[in-house]
Formats: structure tokens, C-alpha cells, sequence
């Protein structure tokens, strides 16, 4: 999910809601997205706000109250274990989901994808891959 704004972001996310409300075809990538929007109910509300969930704040960056960053948190999350990068990620999803439902192991592991790009983000560096999967692995 390529976009160059928050507005941007959240934008992309109240189209594929419309699309999915309206029953309209829908790109691969569309259609993760609806699938990760299908899996919270608690946010379909926000979403059928349209253009006022826009401007919205949140109380900061948290994946917990951020439910757009929690959505794309998500998405990120579901490339990664579709392309396994990187190496490894689907397996250890595998493992996860093994002893507990997909989802509840989804939340498990984004909260390690969130920690990782909040540290590069404050560092000014690229994630670190390597710190990311050691995450991982701790949880798994």
C-alpha cells in the first residue's frame, strides 16, 4: 500500500469500505485491506463516517487507539507473511496461529512490527529486520 500521506492512508482505507459496502470488484491488494476491515467490526463505524474519519485524531500513534494505524499495521503485516519477508515471518505466523486463532496471533505480532518501525522512526534509520524477527521468535 503505497501512499504518500496520512490523509492519504486513510483515504485509500474509506474507498475499499466503500467498495466493499457496494459490492464492487476489488483489487488483490483491496482486497487483503477489506479483509483486515471485515476482521474489526469495532471500526466499521468509523468508516462509515467517510470524509469525517479523515480529520480525526486519535490520542497519538498507538497502534491501540489509532484504528487506521492498527488497519495498516495489518496490511503490512499480511504482505509480509504473503512474500515471507522478511525470512522467516510466515513461519513463525504459522507457529503463532497454531496455538491461538490468526487473529489474536496478528495482534501479537504487530505490536513487534509497531515497536521495530517506532524505533527506526526516532532513530532516523531503516527497521531492523533482524531486531524485528527476534521479536518474533521471543513471542512465538
Amino acid at each position: 500500500m503505497f501512499v504518500d500521506s496520512r490523509e492519504g492512508a486513510r483515504r485509500y482505507f474509506l474507498e475499499v469500505w466503500r467498495k466493499l459496502v457496494e459490492h464492487a470488484p476489488l483489487s488483490p491488494l483491496e482486497a487483503t485491506i477489506a479483509q483486515v476491515i471485515e476482521r474489526h467490526p469495532e471500526y466499521h463505524a468509523l468508516l462509515r463516517e467517510g470524509e469525517r474519519a479523515l480529520s480525526q485524531g486519535f490520542g497519538g500513534d498507538e497502534p491501540a487507539h489509532n484504528p487506521f494505524l492498527h488497519l495498516g499495521l495489518h496490511v503490512a503485516l499480511a504482505e509480509q507473511i504473503g512474500a515471507d519477508r522478511p525470512p522467516g515471518v510466515r513461519a513463525i505466523h504459522a507457529r503463532l496461529c497454531a496455538r491461538s486463532d490468526a487473529h489474536a496471533a496478528e495482534h501479537r505480532m504487530i505490536e513487534c512490527l509497531a515497536e521495530v518501525l517506532w524505533q527506526a522512526q526516532k532513530s532516523g534509520r531503516m527497521p531492523d529486520e533482524q531486531a524485528y524477527l527476534a521479536a518474533l521468535e521471543r513471542i512465538a
